[in-house]
C-alpha cells in the first residue's frame, strides 16, 4: 500500500517490477509521460500509435511547474530541458491595435509584480517541437515498443483484463489501458457519463517559422526584434473578444492569435490555411470596437511563409468525474478526461500531472489484482483538480479577451493570466504516495469524493464542489456576468 516518497531522484530500478501490463493508446504528451513513467514505477508498457511515427509538429505552449517536477528522476530530460528553455525571456504587453500598455520587462520582474518568486516561476513557454522530441529521446532510450499505425476503434474489458481493437480488426489486451488518444477518444463509448466534446466555436490561427523570414520587411524585424539582440520576447496583445501573442527567439517566430471560428478550421497541426485567409477575417474577431488588428501584426501575418499558417479548432468538454470504465481497467487521462482552453495554460500541465499520478498509483496498489482500486483513487486525486483548472480557464479567457484597461495600468496582473500557487506548487508524485492509503480507506468507508476532509486539497483551498458546465458560463459571459470561481481560495 501507500508510502511517502523520498524527495530525491528515483531512477529507474528504483522500483520492484509490479506485473501490471499496461497499454497505452496514444503519444500526446499525457500518453508520453505515461509510458516513461510507468516504466520507472515497474510496470510493463506497450503504447500504440495511430499514425506512422510521433508528430513534433507545432509551435509553443506554456510548461507549468507542477508538471515538469517529475524531470528530477530523468537526468537527460532534465538537461535537454534546461538547453531549450527559454532563458533570459522579456515580456511585454499591447492593446490589440498595437498602443503598448506594459512595457518590456524581463519575465522575473513580472513575477515579482504579480507576489511570485522570481526564482521560482510558475512554469516557462516551451517550443512544442522541442519539447516532445525530448520525450520521444527519452522513450527511445528506455526502449519502450510503440507500435505504430494502430486506429483503435474499440475499447473493451473482459474480467480482470482490458483492450482494444484496432480498424484492421487486430486486438490488443493488457491488465489496464489508458486512453491518452484526445478528445475524440474511443474510450467514450465505455467509460459512461462522459460527452463527447463539442466544437468551442474558437480556434487559434498559429504559426512558427525561421526567423530570417523577418528580414522581407524591416518595419517587422525591428518591432519583433529580440532584446538586446539575443534575449527571447513574448508579446502580447489583447483585444475585445480576441488575443494574440508572438514569440522572438534568435531561431525561430511564432505568432498565435485566438478569434471566433470560420469554417475551416481543423483540429490537426496539417491543417494549413493561408495568410490571405487570415488577413480577411483578422478584424472580425475584434468586438464592440471600430479598432482593428495593428497594422504591424498584419504585416507579421503578411509575412508568414506558404503552408504554415495552421487553423486548429478548440474542443471542449463539461467536468465529468467518470474517466474510467465500470470495472477501472480502462481509464482516461489528458483530453481524452479533460479538454482546456490555451488560455488556461494547464492543457499540458494537467496531462503530465495526470501520468505521474496514475503511474505512482498503480505502484502503490502494487499488483494487477489491486488495478481497479488505484485507478479510482487516481481519478479521485485528479477530478476536482482539474475541474477547477478548466474553470480557472475561463476566467484567464476573460482577463485576455476583455481586459480592463483602467485596472491593468494600477494593476498589471489584470492583464496576464492567474497563476495561483495551488496549480504549479503541487507534486502529484509526492501527493498520490502521501495520501493514498487514506484515499482508499475514505473509498472503502464509502466517502464522496468532494465530502472527503481526511486528503488534504490540491485545488482551491476551502472549494467546495458544485457541479458546472460551460454552456452556463458561456451564457453568462454573453450576459456581461463574469466567471463565478465559487468558494475557495483561488490566489
Amino acid at each position: 500500500m501507500g508510502s511517502t516518497l523520498n524527495n530525491s531522484s528515483q531512477p529507474v530500478g528504483s522500483y520492484r517490477d509490479t506485473g501490471i501490463d499496461v497499454l497505452i493508446v496514444g503519444t500526446g504528451l499525457a500518453g508520453l509521460t505515461a509510458a516513461i513513467e510507468c516504466v520507472r514505477k515497474g510496470h510493463r508498457v506497450q503504447v500504440l500509435e495511430r499514425h506512422e511515427e510521433i508528430s513534433t509538429m507545432g509551435d509553443m505552449y506554456f510548461m507549468g511547474l507542477s508538471g515538469t517536477r517529475f524531470f528530477k528522476h530523468w537526468p537527460d530530460m532534465a538537461r535537454e530541458y534546461d538547453e531549450i528553455s527559454l532563458h533570459d525571456c522579456w515580456m511585454e504587453t499591447f492593446k490589440h491595435s498595437g498602443e503598448c500598455m506594459i512595457p518590456l520587462l524581463k519575465v522575473a520582474e513580472r513575477l515579482k509584480e504579480a507576489g511570485l518568486d522570481p526564482d521560482t516561476p510558475p512554469g516557462a513557454f516551451q517550443m512544442r517541437p522541442l519539447v516532445y522530441r525530448m520525450f520521444v529521446n527519452q522513450v527511445e532510450r528506455l526502449g519502450i515498443e510503440v507500435l505504430f499505425g494502430k486506429r483503435v476503434v474499440k475499447y473493451f474489458e473482459n474480467g480482470d483484463k482490458a483492450g482494444v481493437e484496432t480498424e484492421h480488426g487486430e486486438t490488443f489486451e493488457a491488465d489496464m489501458v489508458i486512453a491518452a488518444d484526445g478528445v475524440g477518444s474511443k474510450s467514450q463509448e465505455i467509460v459512461g457519463g462522459q460527452v463527447r466534446a463539442a466544437s468551442s466555436g474558437r480556434a487559434m490561427w498559429r504559426a512558427a517559422f525561421p526567423v530570417s523570414h523577418l528580414d522581407q520587411d524591416p518595419q517587422v524585424k525591428e518591432f519583433f526584434q529580440l532584446k538586446d539582440g539575443h534575449d527571447p520576447v513574448v508579446r502580447t496583445f489583447l483585444g475585445p473578444g480576441t488575443y494574440g501573442l508572438t514569440l522572438t527567439r534568435d531561431d525561430v517566430m511564432v505568432w498565435i492569435i485566438n478569434h471566433d471560428a470560420t469554417g475551416d478550421e481543423r483540429e490537426s497541426w496539417h491543417h494549413t490555411v493561408e495568410a490571405d485567409d487570415v488577413l480577411a477575417n483578422m478584424d472580425k474577431s475584434v468586438v464592440g470596437t471600430s479598432e482593428g488588428w495593428a497594422p504591424i501584426f498584419k504585416q507579421l501575418v503578411r509575412i508568414t511563409p506558404p503552408k504554415t499558417i495552421v487553423n486548429f479548432e478548440l474542443f471542449w468538454r463539461n467536468p465529468q468525474p467518470s474517466w474510467c470504465s465500470p470495472t477501472a481497467r480502462i481509464v482516461q487521462i489528458g483530453d481524452a478526461a479533460h479538454s482546456f482552453l490555451p488560455s488556461s495554460g494547464n492543457g499540458a500541465t494537467q496531462a503530465i500531472e495526470d501520468a505521474v499520478s496514475l503511474a505512482s498509483c498503480l505502484h502503490l496498489g502494487g499488483s494487477a489484482k489491486t488495478v481497479p482500486e488505484s485507478v479510482r483513487a487516481h481519478i479521485r486525486f485528479r477530478f476536482l483538480r482539474c475541474a477547477c483548472a478548466q474553470k480557472l480557464g475561463f476566467l484567464n479567457a476573460e482577463r485576455l479577451q476583455a481586459t480592463n484597461w483602467d485596472k491593468a495600468k494600477l494593476d498589471p496582473r489584470k492583464a496576464q493570466p492567474k497563476h495561483p500557487r495551488w496549480v504549479w506548487s503541487h507534486d502529484p508524485e509526492t501527493y498520490a504516495h502521501d495520501n493514498y492509503d487514506r484515499c482508499i480507506e475514505s473509498m472503502r468507508n464509502h466517502v464522496p469524493m468532494d465530502q472527503d476532509d481526511v486528503i488534504p486539497p490540491n485545488y482551491p483551498p476551502g472549494y467546495k464542489y458544485v457541479p458546472w458546465n460551460i454552456d452556463e458560463i458561456m451564457a453568462n459571459l454573453e450576459k456581461g456576468i463574469p466567471v463565478q470561481l465559487g468558494s475557495g481560495n483561488w490566489e
